[in-house]
């Protein structure tokens, strides 16, 4: 799974970091640091990471329809902040 985030876009919002910290971590306060090359055992908390990106920063290849139920509880979790 390729993994991609746009770092100009990324706000620090840590959220990525909370929710898949295998693959996300903050190296300062503002600076992430990832694993463009994900592990595909780690493919569900991916999903919800990047469903949960208040700013959109994050794509990722090869996440179609997976944890339909749990990346879309994502974003309405966070949409409903």
């Amino acid at each position: 799974m390729r993994l991609v985030v746009d770092l100009n876009k990324c706000q620090g919002y840590a959220q990525c970091a909370f929710l898949a910290p295998d693959i996300f971590a903050m190296h300062s306060e503002e600076s992430l640091v990832y694993n463009p090359h994900a592990p595909e055992e780690q493919r569900e908390r991916l999903a919800r990471a990047v469903a949960a990106c208040p700013v959109q920063a994050i794509t990722a290849d090869g996440l179609d329809g997976v944890g339909e139920g749990g990346a879309g509880s994502a974003q309405e979790a966070s949409d409903a902040r």
